[in-house]
Order: C-alpha cells, then sequence, then structure tokens
C-alpha cells in the first residue's frame, strides 16, 4: 500500500480504454485516403488504395499494440516490453 502509486480515476481509465478504438479506426482511414488520393493523382486504381489500407491496418494494430503495453506496464510497475 505505500509502495503502490494510488489509483486513477475510473473516468481516466475509460478514457484511456477508449482511445484505443479511436486510434484504430483513424489509421484505418488515414490509410485508405491518402491511398485514395494517390490513386486519382497517379491513376492507379485501385492499387495504392490497398496498399495504403493495408499500412493503415498495420499502423492501427501497432498503435492498439503499443498502448496496451503501456497499459499494462502501468498496472504491473513493471516494464512489459522486456516480457517479449
Amino acid at each position: 500500500m505505500a509502495g503502490q502509486p494510488p489509483e486513477k480515476p475510473v473516468f481516466r481509465q475509460i478514457f484511456e480504454a477508449s482511445t484505443v478504438g479511436i486510434h484504430l479506426v483513424l489509421c484505418i482511414i488515414a490509410g485508405a485516403v491518402a491511398g485514395y488520393f494517390m490513386d486519382r493523382y497517379f491513376g492507379t486504381f485501385p492499387y495504392l488504395s490497398l496498399v495504403f489500407f493495408i499500412l493503415g491496418v498495420i499502423a492501427g494494430f501497432r498503435e492498439v499494440f503499443r498502448i496496451a503495453r503501456k497499459a499494462d506496464k502501468a498496472a504491473d510497475g513493471t516494464d512489459a516490453s522486456k516480457n517479449l
């Protein structure tokens, strides 16, 4: 009890959990939109749209994984990245 940090308020925890979905969706949308406009510019539809959509999915899951590791580290008080 003396060595443990105080718990975060419930609203703060809810806010941090809700950012996971927001990050995932925004990364996918950003990749798809960037690919779409590049396809229109270069006239290569649908190739760049698909590539950037996939890159957006990868970036979104990478961000979700980073947030989950950060939350795990905060909950345990240890560095979760060393357990990989």
